[in-house]
């Protein structure tokens, strides 16, 4: 009789360590985990350092996880993802990354595959570093800067606005819905449902 090899959830959060960048947009991946694990009751000092990166284990319902905060600071992701995938055997379909985009209004939720790294260096850094683009993401819109002369640079690496932190966590519990939604439901029906537009 065949074995069956049960293949862990990798679930990336992109964000920069340090409480500087605590609660700033960049780290709006790193905030998406944290939702995670109070939702789903686990203590976060059950965390580990490895291959670079702060990482939880956990069986969420019948599904094994493996969070990851990589701690390389974000224009070096991919080396710690990499080498987490490649230490577990994980297959790139068992990959999930949390991020913040740019040109997505604030607060809306997609799920991609496939795509480019839309100018996000935590992007950049994962697909040069595995070697393909070909790996699902649950994309945090965050907005742009309503004046384009500001510098994107210091505009992620700046905190949330006041109206935009009060409705940070209803955000952030979608994106966990998002997170839910790919892995027991299928990448088809999580991007049916959260692809859809809302009307304004």
């Amino acid at each position: 009789m065949l074995k069956v090899i049960e293949f862990m959830w990798l679930i990336v959060g992109l964000g920069n360590p340090g409480s500087k960048y605590l609660l700033t947009r960049h780290n709006v991946g790193f905030m998406a985990l944290d939702y995670l694990c109070q939702g789903a009751g686990v203590p976060s000092e059950n965390g580990k350092v490895e291959h670079k990166a702060m990482t939880i284990d956990f069986k969420w319902d019948s599904e094994p996880v493996k969070l990851v905060k990589p701690q390389t600071y974000m224009n070096l992701s991919g080396e710690s993802v990499s080498a987490l995938l490649q230490y577990y055997k994980i297959p790139i379909e068992k990959l999930l990354v949390i991020h913040d985009d740019l040109d997505q209004p604030f607060g809306q939720i997609r799920i991609k595959s496939q795509s480019g790294d839309g100018g996000h260096n935590g992007l950049k850094s994962l697909i040069e570093t595995l070697g393909t683009n070909n790996f699902l993401r649950v994309k945090i819109g965050i907005g742009r800067p309503q004046d384009p002369r500001f510098e994107i640079a210091d505009y992620v690496l700046q905190k949330f606005s006041k109206t935009e932190s009060e409705v940070l966590p209803d955000v952030l519990n979608e994106a966990v819905d998002a997170i839910e939604c790919v892995i027991f439901d299928g990448p088809i029906n999580a991007m049916n449902r959260f692809n859809v537009r809302k009307k304004e």
